[in-house]
């Protein structure tokens, strides 16, 4: 066995300790297959009021501009399936991601301690962590390295276990033994397209973010178009449609991050408490959540706009 096979063997076991669910390998290189489809989804203005998307356009494609002597791609999926959903009755709805604590947090810090394993036992090398914080297309990255394949409403899916679950990546100037991608297991099913209230998927894998409820609720800093209006099936902040329909998501297990699982005021409130909500209360009980990105004036211009 050479070191890049028993390396790469080492990363796997490394990463099932840490408690990922799914880890693949890829050469680093430019992403020549992305380039065309990210430029046309930008010239179309498909990232609304998110400009940052315009950023850095060559180092979304290629690694090596982010990470110096980048030689693999290592890429993580990590578990955030709910045992028990938050009811929805009586309620707004929140995405299954945000019901805990940032998951940016969590699973970085377990990225750190996982690297500083692995230089125990090959010795010094120069990476970079990431979890959906900086300019890496991680689908991308998560598809070539075989995780999963890109589905019709442009998540990740896996057979084994669907596609709720974080993405990140180690790039690191190591060679290690590059996997293979999966092939597409979606078929002629087109749940995901049918069911979007706003008609966000606007084709095959090509999601119009303008239109989403995610990017509503939680991206657009203005005030929420009428176009959405009587469209957002009670969600105030993110949205899980197009996944909850996903048949690949039967077979989603619950994750086993304590970090994870909603506090007692998410499990218990109901319509009336969310629009009573004042800023204390919003920054005690999401003072760790995903959902401050919103801040109090952006959960409660949602929560109005449901309202209306």
């Amino acid at each position: 066995m050479n070191y890049a096979e028993k390396y790469s063997q080492l990363v796997k076991t490394k990463a099932k300790k840490f408690g990922f669910q799914s880890c693949g390998i890829s050469k680093a290189g430019f992403l020549e297959e992305d380039a065309k489809p990210l430029e046309n989804w930008l010239n179309n203005n498909y990232h609304g009021e998110m400009a940052y998307m315009e950023n850095y356009f060559d180092k979304r494609l290629d690694p090596t501009l982010l990470v110096e002597g980048c030689k693999s791609v290592i890429s993580l999926s990590y578990n955030y399936f709910p045992k028990d959903k938050i009811s929805s009755i009586d309620n707004f709805k929140i995405s299954k991601y945000a019901y805990g604590q940032d998951y940016h947090e969590i699973i970085k810090e377990t990225l750190n301690e996982m690297v500083a394993e692995l230089k125990e036992e090959i010795g010094d090398f120069h990476c970079r962590v990431f979890v959906d914080s900086a300019p890496v297309l991680e689908r991308s990255w998560a598809k070539k390295s075989g995780i999963g394949w890109v589905g019709k409403n442009a998540n990740l899916i896996t057979k084994q276990s669907g596609s709720f679950y974080f993405l990140a990546e180690i790039m690191i100037d190591l060679e290690l033994q590059e996997d293979s991608p999966t092939t597409d297991h979606c078929g002629t099913c087109t749940k995901c397209i049918e069911a979007c209230p706003t008609d966000a998927i606007v084709s095959e894998k090509i999601i119009d973010g303008s239109k989403c409820i995610s990017y509503a609720t939680i991206e657009l800093k203005n005030e929420i178009p009428e176009t959405f209006k009587n469209k957002m099936e009670d969600w105030m902040f993110g949205c899980d449609i197009c996944q909850d329909v996903c048949p690949w998501n039967r077979f989603s297990a619950p994750h086993h991050q304590e970090k994870f699982k909603p506090n007692h005021f998410l499990e218990n409130a109901k319509k009336e408490d969310w629009k009573e909500l004042s800023q204390e209360i919003f920054s005690e009980i999401f003072r760790k959540s995903p959902v401050k990105r919103t801040k109090f004036a952006g959960l409660k211009r949602n929560i109005e706009f449901l309202g209306k």
